[in-house]
């Protein structure tokens, strides 16, 4: 058996690239925030020392050149990026490294799944790499370039298999490809989680695993507090498969947990969208009109939650609470997303008052559809510890940090700059405070 928090997977990325937005304040090969100098030649890229400039130098060689012709101010799309870096890899003979896994065995780029078929009959995949290949002939040159089948290839195998490189509180730093990992499966209730130190993924167990095999780990492709609809829409247009693990099973609890109402006799969970509904508990029936009401604020829900899709907005996201108050059942999803939105729009605001509102009413949700051991639960800890000192609340502080280190030592391990130096300091502080009050 495989414990909970064992680190299975270790692996350095084949390739990866930086995102545009974050040249100027991060490293381009290690992507930490030292100060930084750039690149002589080019004045693109930044790197935080000699060493870090040499270690990236292979990757960076002949881009460099290419950088050097761009317009000063324009900035080339992260999806070109890291394209132009895999041609220039395969050109020099990468396409024969091997990403070890399980063991004994590896994978090498051409191995990697392209969904080159699907993408032929996606008119807005095709659409999509034929813009890329355009900015790429200007940025490479058309010499270097493939033919466009066998770029749409190259295209595909990135699409599908990229992992978005994050920091420790899992804000997007990067994309990598990582050829050993790429054969983990999905799951929206996944027994593994992948982080990163740096541009190292690692690949850690949250659930225990009995008769561990490599065939049963599984990761979540994408945000999980979704309805199941959602999340098969956010899964198709880029896997080009629709999920069928136990939460997207729609005979399953998760279907009634997902689109759940609060009886209005016993406060029971009522699974308002199954055929001649009523609470398993006191019989009581949703009127038609109930109903109704409930299906509009779903809708209006769903809108506001699509115009937050960038950046959150605190009355908005009370309007859609308002509105939900009294109807929806405290796990319904769409609940647990708004509850989500609302809390990080009041930190953005440093609304501390509703951030400790909304911080503990967020944590059964968070409970329930990732589990008790997951990044964003440890990270959500770790955020309302944050707050909680900054109100003098030491005590709560303290047990919220506690709760933060077991979850994270078990997603991010002890040796993760956000476990050993973040999360260390303010728990120190807080003892510190708790000891001396």
């Amino acid at each position: 058996m495989i414990k909970r928090g064992t680190l299975v997977h270790s692996e350095k990325p084949f390739i990866h690239a930086l995102a545009s937005n974050l040249r100027l304040s991060r490293c381009d090969h290690c992507y930490s925030e030292y100060e930084l100098f750039k690149c002589a030649a080019c004045h693109y890229a930044k790197y935080c020392d000699r060493d870090c400039q040499k270690a990236a130098w292979r990757d960076h060689k002949k881009e460099c050149s290419c950088f050097k012709k761009l317009p000063p101010g324009r900035e080339l799309p992260n999806a070109a990026r890291i394209l132009a870096r895999i041609i220039f890899k395969l050109k020099r003979g990468g396409g024969n490294e091997q990403g070890w896994y399980d063991k004994n065995k590896f994978r090498m780029f051409k191995d990697l799944m392209s969904h080159y078929s699907d993408i032929k009959s996606d008119s807005k995949r095709i659409e999509h790499a034929q813009c890329l290949f355009n900015v790429l002939r200007d940025f490479m040159g058309e010499d270097e370039l493939p033919n466009f089948t066998e770029f749409l290839g190259i295209y595909g195998r990135m699409i599908v298999n990229s992992f978005n490189i994050l920091d420790g509180e899992m804000s997007e730093l990067g994309t990598g490809i990582y050829l050993g990992a790429s054969t983990i499966d999905h799951s929206c209730e996944p027994n593994a989680v992948a982080t990163f130190c740096g541009t190292v993924l690692n690949i850690r167990t949250v659930q225990d695993i009995h008769d561990f095999k490599w065939s049963k780990l599984r990761i979540s492709y994408i945000e999980t507090v979704k309805p199941r609809i959602d999340r098969n829409l956010d899964l198709w247009p880029r896997y080009y498969f629709e999920c069928d693990c136990p939460r997207c099973d729609t005979k399953s609890e998760w279907a009634s947990l997902e689109d759940s109402v609060i009886c209005q006799q016993c406060e029971s969970l009522v699974y308002v969208k199954q055929d001649n509904c009523s609470c398993s508990k006191c019989g009581w029936v949703p009127a038609d009109d109930f109903v109704i009401k409930y299906n509009d604020i779903v809708s209006f829900t769903k809108h506001q939650h699509e115009v937050m899709r960038n950046v959150a907005y605190l009355d908005v996201c009370k309007l859609c609470l308002e509105k939900q108050s009294g109807l929806f059942h405290p796990d319904n999803v769409l609940h647990v997303r708004t509850l989500d939105l609302a809390f990080e729009a009041s930190i953005q605001l440093q609304k501390w008052e509703d951030s400790l509102d909304f911080g503990p009413k967020l944590i059964p949700g968070f409970e329930k559809y990732y589990g008790t051991h997951h990044p964003i639960l440890g990270l959500h800890y770790l955020k309302f510890g944050k707050i909680l000192m900054f109100k003098d609340a030491c005590d709560k502080a303290l047990d919220a940090l506690e709760k933060a280190q077991t979850i994270l030592r078990v997603t991010h391990g002890e040796d993760h700059p956000l476990y050993r130096t973040v999360l260390s300091s303010l728990l120190l502080q807080a003892k510190t405070l708790v000891y001396n009050s």
